[in-house]
């Protein structure tokens, strides 16, 4: 009797065991052995789900003992949205709602060479330093930023910044400055769902594959490719004169080379003239009937100048000649020594930025920044502040407004940059690259306007 009573009680247990084990595995959708590095959050997030479903399905995790190690095995429970049953039309579960960062911070991180050793550090301290006067300003507004910062020098390991906790839980990342570091990074952000931007010079393949990347910097072959095919778009009617300098240390032989190609291509004539030419020789390379654009083969200042002196003179003795001047980004840095000439000849110069000094909202900037930082902004093109500044300006702008699924139409932010304005292309299926080119031009009004193209 009593070994009966015992067999009925063990089946009762055991069916009572069954039950539970059943009940539970109707709401655990699979298995996760853990990997090394990663996290609670960043599991919860590859599976949809939120830290709190994922450690209520695995109750072990509550315990204050607990680590997550890796080979541990953890369920991975249905997000309460969705169902264990079958149904005929399973519900639509969005994976990041809309207005995401209209309810909580956007969690920003910083990794760039931010120390005093160096240049790079120093041009980076400045960028970040704009950066945190971005989200300054879009506090103003009511959008809230959460700022994470790593010194990813160039001799350091980026693993260590990506081991923080606090990387993982990120929603845009800006870095690094080298190459050397990207493909962990990529990685890392794909694995976590963070988005990357690159803001400068540095060589990333991931960017054809990686759709999270997007990179700014635009290499100098494509700069000449799109400035060549604007030129061509914008003076179709004009006579182009191509004036060789004799600079042998020149490196706008690339730009002039494939201008004149496209030229012939489009059967477009131009002439080529000599800075060292006697006067008549020089002005015989110049239309009469039509506005003759010039371009040189060199970016020097000193050259530069003697064609200025050169062109005037003759102009002056032949009024029927109509210049406009055609440059290089490096001429933005020489109008303290030409600006009357540039006016004068109409002159364009092709660039990605306009550091305009005389701009209101420059000046306010570079005041602020005297203001919280004590400093002025170094004198470079562009200033790294500014770049710092509208970078992060802009896309936390977009985030915030359309999620994360903001795909860098500034059209729709009406956002106008201090200096670095941005048109996000999708490049081979994989990222966005910055596909935006300026014509600066300097008119005979004494007017400065910006053409974007």
């Amino acid at each position: 009797m009593l070994r009966t009573l015992r067999y009925i009680l063990l089946a009762t247990v055991l069916a009572f065991s069954a039950s539970e084990v059943f009940s539970q595995a109707a709401d655990i959708r699979g298995l996760h052995k853990v990997k090394k590095k990663e996290t609670v959050y960043g599991i919860a997030r590859m599976y949809d789900l939120s830290e709190a479903q994922l450690i209520d399905a695995n109750p072990e995790m509550k315990s204050p003992d607990f680590k997550l190690k890796k080979g541990t095995i953890l369920r991975i429970p249905f997000p309460k949205t969705e169902t264990a049953a079958p149904v005929v039309a399973a519900p639509v579960v969005e994976k990041h709602p809309a207005n995401e960062f209209q309810k909580r911070p956007i969690r920003l991180g910083v990794m760039l060479p931010l120390h005093n050793v160096n240049g790079d550090g120093r041009r980076m301290t400045e960028y970040y330093r704009g950066v945190l006067m971005a989200c300054d300003s879009l506090r103003k507004l009511g959008i809230s930023v959460d700022v994470h910062a790593w010194n990813t020098a160039e001799d350091g390991n980026i693993s260590e910044a990506l081991n923080d906790p606090a990387a993982a839980r990120c929603d845009l990342i800006i870095g690094p400055l080298y190459s050397k570091q990207m493909a962990q990074l990529s990685a890392f952000v794909e694995k976590h769902d963070i988005r990357l931007v690159i803001p400068f010079s540095i060589n990333a393949p991931q960017l054809t594959t990686n759709r999270l990347i997007t990179q700014i910097w635009q290499s100098p072959n494509d700069i000449n490719e799109a400035t060549i095919r604007h030129f061509i778009e914008h003076f179709r009617s004009y006579h182009p004169v191509i004036i060789d300098c004799n600079d042998s240390t020149s490196q706008k032989g690339a730009f002039t080379s494939g201008l004149r190609r496209q030229l012939e291509q489009q059967s477009i004539a131009y002439d080529i003239t000599n800075l060292k030419s006697g006067e008549d020789a020089f002005a015989r390379a110049f239309s009469r009937t039509k506005r003759n654009v010039v371009i040189l083969n060199t970016g020097r200042s000193k050259e530069l100048g003697v064609a200025f002196a050169k062109i005037s003179g003759m102009t002056h003795t032949e009024s029927d000649i109509r210049v406009t001047m055609f440059g290089y980004t490096d001429w933005l840095s020489y109008t303290r020594s030409y600006l009357d000439n540039y006016y004068k000849f109409d002159t364009y110069i092709p660039s990605v930025f306009h550091y305009n000094p005389t701009s209101p909202a420059t000046q306010r900037m570079q005041q602020k920044y005297r203001w919280n930082f004590h400093a002025d902004m170094q004198s470079t093109l562009p200033r790294f502040a500014l770049t710092g500044f509208d970078h992060a300006y802009y896309f936390l702008r977009g985030m915030h407004k359309y999620g994360r699924d903001f795909n860098g139409e500034d059209s729709r932010l009406g956002i106008v940059p201090v200096q670095t304005p941005l048109k996000l292309e999708r490049y081979a299926g994989g990222g966005l690259r910055n596909r935006q080119l300026l014509f600066i031009h300097y008119t005979p009004a004494q007017l400065v306007e910006t053409i974007k193209l």
